[in-house]
């Protein structure tokens, strides 16, 4: 269990799950994403007093333990690993995507989800 918290930046793990996060709710929102995501999975957008909960409840469960993970690898100075890991979760997210016939559109924006949160991780591993 050690390897799991030994070295791991708290406050990075944090700070990064949090913005994550919220890039999610910004990334699929009608003014960015949302709509043209929605249309490419064949789902409406839901107003705010309808939201799936179950869902939010998984991907806050999701991000924050990707957030930790990359707070695990940078505790053990392993860049490469980290970033093997986001590319291979793109890669199965976008294949996922695919075999459930959803648009182009729809897969690029859900991976790009991914990197954009990768990125937003790591760099605050570097910052805290």
């Amino acid at each position: 269990m050690n390897e799991l918290t030994s070295g791991v930046s708290w406050i990075a793990v944090v700070v990064s799950f949090i913005l994550s996060f919220l890039l999610g709710w910004v990334w699929y929102s009608p003014g960015v994403f949302g709509k043209k995501w929605a249309e490419g999975v064949g789902v409406s957008l839901v107003d705010g007093s309808k939201m799936p909960v179950l869902a939010m409840v998984l991907q806050a469960l999701g991000t924050f333990c990707l957030a930790w993970l990359v707070g695990i690898t940078a505790a053990h100075d392993a860049l490469l690993t980290i970033i093997l890991v986001f590319v291979t979760i793109i890669l199965l997210i976008m294949s996922n995507g695919k075999y459930a016939q959803k648009s182009n559109v729809a897969v690029v924006i859900e991976g790009a989800y991914i990197l954009v949160m990768g990125i937003i991780m790591i760099i605050c591993q570097g910052i805290f």
